[in-house]
């Protein structure tokens, strides 16, 4: 069976659930923004808006070329536009920091780029869809409406930031404390829900899972190359690159499931390139973070490490007796 042709399952309270799930991610992404973040936007405003269009413009340019370069099946080229066109999610800055990357410039990127995503977002999947003729025909089948998903998105984003940059600016002490949980118990529920729904669904998508596999790991490969080249081609230094690699490489793909079980039915090789991605972009990076922090690690070594000690120099000659000496 063709995975254009494969639909998941999920129940309407599921759909509650991942949706709810999703709102507590970003409840704990928008619980870190301070007022600080935005100072770093004010301070480093070139930084922040290449970041943005690293994430909405470039990445997904390079989406549709590589889904017409590697001739996938509309689905999956549907997908990978609609994870690229997600914004940032909260774990990006923990890879930056892991990473010894700028990460006051990740969190204001994260900030700013999950606002954008509220009135960016719909149209940015509408109009990069229309790139690809197979994914075109997959819009026009599932009329998309793009003032619906606006809503769905302004209540899965703009909602949870509504509370929890009042909470954070009013109770800094109770929120720090409170954080911490509600972003590990948001990330632990969505991986939850993504194994669980996956496995209930494995039947029909079992000879897909290697294509799936390998098309999220070249995707989320180009997607860090994206972020890091970006900032190198605008000559940010090496924390700042970093940055970007997370911030463009690790999207919020539980949104992208969600409004795949939502506007396209569960359709198969969208809801599966944003699940997986949404498992893989963490290991990846968590890999490029260890050997970031590796390579830093040798290169302090190779500094502190004493230079080699020269020579000894060599002894003048003794001078040559002659006869007046005896």
């Amino acid at each position: 069976m063709s995975i254009d042709d494969v639909v998941l399952s999920f129940t309407p309270g599921s759909l509650v659930i991942l949706n709810v799930v999703l709102a507590v991610i970003i409840l704990g992404i928008a619980l870190e923004v301070r007022p600080a973040d935005f100072q770093t936007v004010l301070r480093s405003p070139k930084a922040v808006l290449v970041g943005i269009a690293a994430q909405y413009l470039v990445l997904p340019a390079v989406t549709v070329g590589l889904a017409l370069l590697l001739n996938v099946p509309a689905s999956i080229a549907l997908g990978m536009i609609l994870v690229a066109c997600c914004p940032p999610g909260g774990i990006s800055n923990v890879l930056t920091h892991r990473a010894h990357g700028n990460v006051a410039l990740s969190a204001s990127m994260t900030a700013v780029s999950n606002l954008v995503a509220i009135a960016v977002m719909p149209l940015n999947v509408a109009l990069w869809a229309r790139l690809n003729p197979g994914t075109e025909s997959l819009m026009r089948e599932f009329s998309l409406d793009r003032w619906e998903m606006l809503i769905q998105v302004l209540l899965i984003i703009g909602l949870p930031f509504a509370l929890g940059m009042p909470l954070a600016r009013r109770y800094p002490r109770i929120t720090d404390k409170v954080r911490p949980w509600v972003q590990r118990i948001g990330l632990i529920a969505l991986l939850v829900f993504i194994v669980s729904g996956t496995a209930s669904n494995l039947g029909p998508l079992r000879e897909h899972l290697g294509t799936i596999f390998l098309v999220v790991l070249l995707h989320d490969a180009v997607a860090l190359a994206v972020g890091y080249w970006t900032a190198a081609a605008v000559r940010l230094d090496e924390p700042s690159r970093r940055a970007f690699a997370f911030e463009v490489g690790a999207r919020n793909t539980g949104l992208g499931l969600g409004l795949t079980l939502t506007f396209f039915a569960g359709l198969g090789g969208m809801a599966m390139v944003a699940a997986w991605w949404g498992i893989w972009d963490i290991l990846a990076g968590l890999l490029l973070a260890a050997w970031w922090r590796r390579r830093d690690a040798r290169a302090g070594r190779a500094a502190a490490q004493p230079p080699d000690a020269e020579p000894p120099a060599a002894e003048p000659p003794a001078a040559a007796t002659n006869g007046a000496d005896r």
